[in-house]
């Protein structure tokens, strides 16, 4: 079968909800959460299925599976649809370049290194004339491998970031008791991040946000993670260079 077989089709009467983080510490910080975003998503499952043999442990982040990236034929028509639908509504202006790739966690909790154990952001240090947005289609239908939460700092920006840096240097016992962060996948509020927003997974949904803002997978419970993309927590995840509106 061609790549074209299954190519992704954007619904043009998907449902677009504007969803708010926190008004009182976060203002005007939102995200967009997409339902039925596609009219054939089975189709990248199926391609999934059929690139199996090609999926990677990732080499350049801390994604807790296997990943693989995709084509411009697939890359391409999320770019266009990013555009139109949800460029502005995040607050970007020009749109510089976007990636995508299909994802399945697959590490069991008690594989995960420090840096695994609590929220992340896409673009730390990035400088603030441009964001680096970001969007997870879920692929699944068991809820319970769990969306997609952002959270806010609740700890002073420099102690984050030496909490950050400690975690990609310190072994896991270490890190544990200098900072007090248990291992395993995050789930909820800790002392140094508060939950604002949870996403809950459903078939076919997709959330777009800032990829600066700190997020983090909710990925159920540990043990429940196959590597079948027909049964396994699989996603199609996107992200999108742009620069900001001049202020």
């Amino acid at each position: 079968m061609e790549l074209s077989d299954f190519l992704p089709r954007f619904n043009p009467q998907a449902r677009i909800e504007a969803v708010p983080l926190d008004p009182v510490h976060m203002p005007g910080d939102q995200c967009l959460v997409v339902d039925d975003l596609l009219l054939n998503p089975q189709a990248l499952i199926e391609l999934a299925v059929m690139w199996r043999s090609h999926f990677r442990a990732p080499t350049g982040s801390a994604y807790p599976g296997l990943e693989l990236w995709m084509p411009p034929a697939v890359t391409g028509l999320l770019d266009d649809w990013f555009r139109e639908q949800v460029r502005a509504r995040l607050g970007a202006r020009r749109l510089l370049r976007t990636d995508c790739r299909l994802s399945m966690v697959t590490l069991p909790a008690d594989r995960l290194q420090p840096r695994q154990w609590f929220c992340h952001r896409d673009d730390a240090g990035r400088e603030a004339t441009h964001m680096r947005a970001a969007s997870v289609l879920y692929l699944f239908h068991d809820a319970g491998f769990g969306g997609t939460s952002l959270y806010r700092p609740i700890r002073p920006m420099d102690e984050i970031e030496r909490l950050v840096h400690d975690s990609g240097v310190l072994d896991a016992a270490t890190f544990t008791q200098r900072w007090g962060v248990p291992a395993g996948y995050m789930h909820g509020s800790n002392d140094y991040f508060e939950r604002v927003l949870q996403v809950p997974a459903r078939f076919n949904r997709a959330v777009f946000y800032d990829g600066g803002l700190f997020h983090c997978s909710d990925n159920g419970p540990a043990g429940a993670l196959p590597d079948d993309p027909r049964t396994g927590r699989l996603t199609l995840n996107g992200f999108f260079s742009c620069t900001r509106p001049a202020r």
